[in-house]
């Protein structure tokens, strides 16, 4: 751990064992497909078999007939009989079809019965007329004026106002500085290539899963594996057109997310088939539904030109950055302009994004969204003109890496931020300083960023009568935040980890919580839990006032220890909790933020040594170090967790993943058989090395990092690759294929 100066904590730092760990290591932790409600039915999707078709006829008749169906739903439910359907929002329409399909899984119409086979055997009963329309599955080929249009209605947002006619790119994203013209003027070093990524899917180990009831007072309760309970309530709402006082979302432990789970899929269709039958409605996907029904992050197209003095200072980059949507809008070519060039100084920079649609599923956020294939082209051509300038990579790096008070992703300075420290914890890591010996193999080097936000959080703190501590929050715990929490709360109140209680409540039980994205939780709810620490100082400072004869502004607390003027009286926190609360009143207090847009930022810096077999073109990771800055590890053992997981997932995606299509849009290796995430026998031990440089936003320095480590692992491999091979891969994944093909000419 590098560590700059910090104040001294009692509790964060520490590694407790989590709160939640005994419950799932036993079993009895309930996740979405484990609920389970008194007469529940079974619900189940019709999805389509097309890319692109126009939705003709919808005929639910036989599969109505069929003894045990209940219901059968289509988006003619949403909009109600008289509605139009060529109206239905985008958020709805992607929940189920209104008058087009726009990619193969796309949600048809629903099925309500008595038990999960009576289901299935009606969706073969659904007659669907389809007239099949001419698919566009690749970002560039849609972005053409004579590719097939997925929305007639759909104008391209651009600087220079809408595009005329209809079209496939929905916005231009323009992001500059400087004169580039000029600052490509002054290089004498320029490098320029085209890199492309596939969509890749987050690869979460549980399945998306929703429970709903719709009471006969049009209440609407929904149990879910969701990344945010508060956006899935405010998604349901909007969708269908249900007053939000009327939705309960209640939060289950939820298997993984890393993004994909933001957005509802289930929710609202199960929500659909208990209104129509009374009754509460159960629904899970299958491992082919998550892939072809949800999100996976953008496919890219990325061409970036990049400048440099004979000195080694950077002066100019240029990017043209294009990002499939999948069906829908909603990409993130924004983010991937500003993000691109953050960790370094470069005066001249000007970057177009585009967002386009394709006949794919609409894409989801997966970790720090944009910014793996936008470093994975930049980091490259640092490393090219490192290599040409004979300048280690590192060092070439440092000379350029952004700092406090230089110019940040969105044009106002950098505060406090830990790049050089990432950097230089690399130059001086026993890997990065250990030969790397024998053929074949080669050692790489990445930066990474993400933001990091902050949005809204809110808590709720109540004491008990033997001075403990209840912590509800509203947050789905997805990385530990119970427990990062719980130590923040602990921490303010000078008291110990064990004597906090934290549970995950619904949206009924807590104030407004924004969604588990963003690496936001331990740094907002942080927040709020930190305002709510100090309101529950306060609260018993005005306790104990009468009781000392004293004013509560005479009542001093430090450390977990209260005082008064002249300190003859003292109590703990426990013992002032127990004085007050325990003989006395109960007492419970809120803590609410809203820490908005900017959270201080997060940089990563990773280092991977790989051995590529030149007859097989099979990539071995043989070492693999992740750098990063976490702020203030709140609970190391967490901040690692996150590193190394972030880490094996980029090299899942530089090496093995991607949607493969056929011609007519159908994803051709929708299981985990065929879709091959890295397992424990494909990755090395990661090491970690966490960097501390305090967060000046945050009361205890922290910086979010679950987004950050996934960032460089793409770029890292990529330059290991290009080192042990002499070939530079500028597609991923880089596959045994790929790498055949473009070091042996094997096709």
């Amino acid at each position: 751990m590098v560590t700059t100066s910090k104040p001294e904590y009692k509790v964060i730092g520490t590694r407790p064992v989590r709160p939640d760990g005994v419950d799932k290591v036993t079993g009895r932790a309930q996740y979405g497909a484990d609920i389970k409600q008194q007469g529940a039915l079974a619900g189940r999707v019709l999805r389509s078999p097309h890319a692109h078709a126009n939705l003709k006829k919808i005929d639910a008749s036989k599969a109505l007939a069929l003894d045990g169906v209940k219901a059968v739903v289509t988006a003619r439910d949403i909009v109600g009989p008289d509605g139009d359907l060529s109206k239905l929002p985008d958020p709805a329409a992607n929940i189920l079809a209104g008058t087009k399909v726009l990619y193969r899984g796309h949600a048809v119409a629903a099925v309500a019965a008595i038990n999960d086979h009576v289901a299935q055997e009606a969706l073969k009963l659904i007659e669907v007329e389809y007239e099949v329309l001419p698919a566009v599955l690749d970002v560039r080929e849609a972005m053409r004026p004579d590719a097939p249009i997925l929305h007639e209605a759909l104008r391209t947002r651009a600087p220079t106002g809408p595009s005329e006619g209809p079209s496939n790119v929905v916005a231009q994203t323009v992001s500059a500085f400087g004169d580039i013209e000029a600052g490509f003027a002054e290089c004498d070093v320029i490098v320029e290539r085209e890199f492309s990524t596939k969509m890749v899917h987050q690869g979460y180990i549980e399945p998306q899963a929703a429970t709903a009831h719709w009471n006969s007072d049009d209440q609407l309760t929904i149990w879910t594996c969701t990344q945010g309970s508060f956006p899935a309530r405010e998604s349901v709402s909007q969708i269908l057109g249900h007053p939000i006082s009327k939705i309960k979302v209640i939060p289950t432990e939820i298997g993984g997310g890393f993004g994909g789970k933001i957005s509802v899929y289930l929710e609202p269709v199960a929500a659909l088939l208990s209104r129509a039958t009374g009754k509460p409605v159960s629904m899970r996907m299958d491992r082919t539904d998550v892939f072809e029904g949800t999100g996976p992050t953008p496919g890219t197209n990325i061409r970036i030109k990049l400048g440099a003095t004979k000195d080694g200072k950077l002066r100019a980059a240029y990017g043209d950055m294009a990002y499939e949507n999948g069906a829908y809008p909603g990409s993130a070519a924004m983010y991937a302009t500003m993000v691109v060039t953050a960790a370094y100084q470069i005066e001249h920079v000007k970057f177009d994004g585009f967002d386009v649609v394709v006949n794919k599923p609409r894409t989801q956020d997966y970790r720090a969204p944009s910014a793996p294939a936008a470093a994975f082209a930049m980091e490259q051509l640092i490393d090219e003109i490192a290599d040409q300038l004979k300048i280690d990579p590192l060092k070439f790096r440092l000379m350029n890496s952004a700092a406090e008070g230089s110019r940040g992703p969105m044009g106002m300075p950098f505060k406090r931020i830990g790049h050089e420290e990432c950097v230089e914890a690399a130059l001086n890591s026993p890997h990065y300083n250990t030969p790397l010996e024998g053929p074949n193999r080669g050692r790489g080097v990445a930066s990474g960023f993400w933001f990091n936000v902050g949005l809204r959080s809110s808590v709720n703190v109540s004491v008990q009568p033997d001075g403990t501590v209840n912590l509800n929050e509203g947050n789905t715990d997805i990385g530990g935040t119970r427990a990062s929490l719980a130590m923040q709360l602990a921490e303010t109140l000078g008291i110990t980890f064990e004597d906090v209680k934290a549970t995950v409540v619904d949206t009924d039980s807590v104030g407004v919580n924004d969604v588990t994205a963003g690496s936001r939780v331990t740094f907002a709810s942080g927040m709020a839990v930190h305002e709510a620490g100090k309101n529950l100082i306060a609260a018993l400072k005005e306790r104990l006032a009468p009781t000392w004869q004293t004013t509560p502004d005479e009542v001093q607390f430090e450390a977990g220890v209260f005082k008064n003027a002249d300190g003859s009286k003292t109590m703990t926190f426990k013992e002032a909790a127990v004085a007050t609360v325990g003989r006395g009143v109960g007492l419970t207090v809120s803590g609410s933020v809203n820490a908005g847009f900017l959270a201080g930022g997060g940089f990563a810096h990773h280092i991977v040594d790989v051995e590529v077999d030149p007859d097989t073109g099979k990539t071995t990771i043989l070492r693999y170090t992740a750098i990063q800055d976490a702020g203030t590890a709140v609970h190391p053992a967490y901040v690692e967790g996150q590193m190394q997981g972030g880490a094996v997932q980029g090299i899942g995606w530089a090496l093995n993943e991607e949607y493969y299509y056929d011609d007519t849009g159908r994803m051709a290796n929708s299981s985990f058989l065929d879709y091959r995430i890295p397992t424990s026998l494909d990755v090395p031990m990661i090491e970690t090395i966490i960097v501390e440089v305090p967060n000046p936003l945050h009361p205890f320095g922290v910086r979010g990092v679950g987004e950050p480590g996934i960032v460089p692992p793409l770029a890292a491999i990529a330059n290991a690759v290009a080192r042990a091979t002499g070939v530079r891969q500028t597609q991923l994944p880089m596959s045994p294929r790929r790498i055949l093909e473009t070091t042996r000419g094997i096709a």
